[in-house]
């Protein structure tokens, strides 16, 4: 074969030296395919790796199957979570605390650890990083005050239910701790 030919050439082994030998027909389509099928593997793989959060969607606290202690108590809560355009998650949260307190807040973040703005909830600082495909570790805290948490977030396998485990200090330094069971609506 010469340089200038454009048709697709493997190498073959002959002897001692390797020679340029053209590829027709059913080689070429076998090529063909072999890298149609390695694309596709690779887009399917992309799909897994950028696949959906799986703590997007509306999510309703079980309260009977939640457990608080220390000051923190809640007797309904519902989060929306939604995917952002930077990769991110905003999360719109009402709820009722134990004592009949309405609360209402928000808050977005990315899974890089950093700390991101809430508003409106008794923390204003939220961080969150992912530590495989259904979990999550979080930190809240109130800049300049004693509230500080930390927890984690499963998603089920189904993923029909969330649990966050957290423990930290409320308002007034004072231990809580707390179970939360959120099922998804």
């Amino acid at each position: 074969m010469t340089k200038t030919s454009h048709s697709l050439a493997s190498l073959a082994y002959y002897g001692n030296y390797f020679a340029e030998v053209p590829l027709k027909g059913r080689k070429m389509k076998k090529i063909a395919a072999k890298l149609s099928m390695l694309l596709m593997g690779l887009a399917l793989t992309a799909g897994v790796t950028f696949a959906a959060d799986s703590t997007v969607g509306t999510w309703k606290l079980n309260a009977a199957k939640s457990k608080f202690s220390g000051s923190y108590a809640l007797k309904s809560q519902t989060d929306v979570r939604e995917a952002t355009p930077e990769g991110g998650v905003k999360v719109t949260r009402t709820a009722v605390l134990g004592d009949g307190t309405a609360v209402s807040g928000s808050f977005s973040y990315k899974y890089d650890g950093k700390e991101y703005p809430a508003t409106g909830l008794a923390f204003d600082v939220v961080s969150v990083k992912r530590t495989d495909p259904s979990t999550t570790t979080f930190e809240v805290k109130k800049t300049g005050g004693k509230y500080h948490v930390t927890g984690q977030t499963v998603i089920s396998a189904d993923g029909k239910t969330m649990t966050q485990t957290a423990k930290g200090t409320d308002a007034d330094g004072k231990p809580i701790s707390s179970t939360s069971v959120f099922d998804k609506q």
